[in-house]
């Protein structure tokens, strides 16, 4: 029986991982990559590092996903943390699982990753054709047969696997055109938009905290319908609003209430730990101890240096009025200000600056137990240009690997 011929496009974690794959299970496979080398994407993650994976349960997994991670199941039962761990740990890469399970390489280098991987397509003889931009699918009464590449040349083959990616870092060649096919081939998209963006805040307070990083800090969002409190964890303000973990793992929800046309706030807890009550007795207790000491100094004990001012021009006070001079009234409202600290969400950044898609190929048009398309036989869809996507903390690659090593295994076996 000849081996099959499998075309996979796109050369990020998840055409990587479907590639290799399909390779180890004797398949004659062809990557189509637009660049001029693969997984220019992976090499940004984790800021450089690769966060890869995490290794919490799969109950656990699951709710990290904003919508529909339940599709995922049968993706993680065939590949998930421990395959995906031992595959790389198998070629020598050794790992680590630092805070909140957080597994990255020890060498701290995305290209550790990508080295193992190309290493793998090169072991198992995958034809790769790298500057090569993917045209259209070619089907016959709703089967595939091969791919047209935008230079005129066709591959014919037995199973197309899309692994184009989303929208976000066009630079890395995400550019969305997999998902463009995929729809002129009668797919239902969910409208892409970004993901784990950073927010603009109304105003200029942002600008002067650029830079600032808030720590063991907790948000809450809301506008007039609804309301999200974060886990306690880390703020970033940027020149034009906030970034960092809690801000990004809930913006996918923040884009869709600005799109809404809703007024959206966050409220900063600086304090979490600390009950109004004990924040009250603190304070009291600094007052009575210094009476002379200013309010400006008062708050060193609170707050970092650059946020101080800020605070007081939000509390209209004079930055010298004294301890002995702060009324009940003032002490009331720095309390409410520690605990809620309230800024105006006005937009988000575009999906450009997103670090992953939201939306993508309708998860109904595709089989979870396969990653085979219910529309075309022989196509196979994986990765960020399907509907799914999390927090950050490794959740997304595992899932761009999960349902690549799923595609690739199942467009040789099936």
């Amino acid at each position: 029986m000849d081996a099959k011929r499998i075309v996979v496009v796109g050369s990020g974690p998840a055409g990587l991982i479907a590639a290799i794959r399909a390779s180890q299970l004797k398949a004659h496979v062809t990557l189509v990559e637009k660049n001029s080398s693969a997984g220019k994407k992976l090499l940004l993650s984790g800021k450089g590092r690769c966060n890869l994976t995490n290794t919490c349960e799969s109950d656990l997994f699951i709710k990290r996903f904003s919508h529909h991670g339940e599709f995922l199941r049968d993706a993680f039962k065939k590949f998930f943390h421990q395959e995906l761990m031992r595959f790389f740990e198998k070629r020598g890469l050794k790992l680590k699982v630092e805070r909140q399970l957080r597994v990255f390489p020890v060498t701290n280098r995305s290209a550790s990753i990508l080295e193992v991987l190309n290493q793998e397509l090169s072991k198992n003889k995958v034809n790769i054709l790298y500057n090569s931009s993917l045209k259209n699918i070619l089907v016959e009464t709703n089967v595939v047969k091969g791919v047209l590449l935008a230079n005129g040349q066709k591959i014919m083959a037995d199973k197309v696997i899309l692994a184009t990616g989303g929208l976000s870092y066009s630079f890395t060649g995400s550019t969305g055109e997999g998902i463009k096919i995929a729809e002129k081939l009668g797919h239902h998209i969910v409208a892409p938009r970004a993901g784990l963006v950073p927010l603009v805040v109304k105003g200029n307070y942002p600008k002067s905290l650029e830079g600032l990083t808030l720590k063991n800090i907790r948000l809450k969002f809301y506008n007039s319908k609804n309301k999200i409190v974060s886990e306690i964890g880390e703020l970033l303000f940027t020149g034009f609003g906030i970034s960092g973990p809690l801000a990004l793992s809930l913006s996918g929800k923040i884009v869709d209430w600005l799109q809404e046309g809703e007024n959206v706030f966050v409220e900063i807890d600086l304090k979490p730990a600390l009950s109004r009550e004990q924040l009250d007795a603190r304070l009291l207790r600094e007052f009575s101890m210094c009476p002379k000491k200013s309010i400006r100094n008062i708050l060193k004990e609170l707050l970092p240096l650059r946020l101080i001012d800020v605070f007081i021009d939000m509390l209209k006070l004079e930055p010298d009025k004294k301890a002995s001079q702060i009324t009940q009234k003032n002490r009331r409202e720095i309390i409410e200000l520690l605990k809620g600290l309230r800024l105006n969400i006005i937009s988000a950044k575009s999906i450009e600056e997103g670090m992953v898609t939201r939306g993508g190929v309708a998860l109904a048009d595709i089989n979870p137990r396969t990653m085979e398309s219910r529309l075309i036989k022989g196509l196979y869809f994986c990765g960020e240009m399907i509907d799914v996507d999390a927090d950050t903390g490794g959740f997304n690659l595992q899932a761009a690997f999960s349902t690549g090593y799923l595609a690739g295994e199942s467009a040789v076996l099936n």
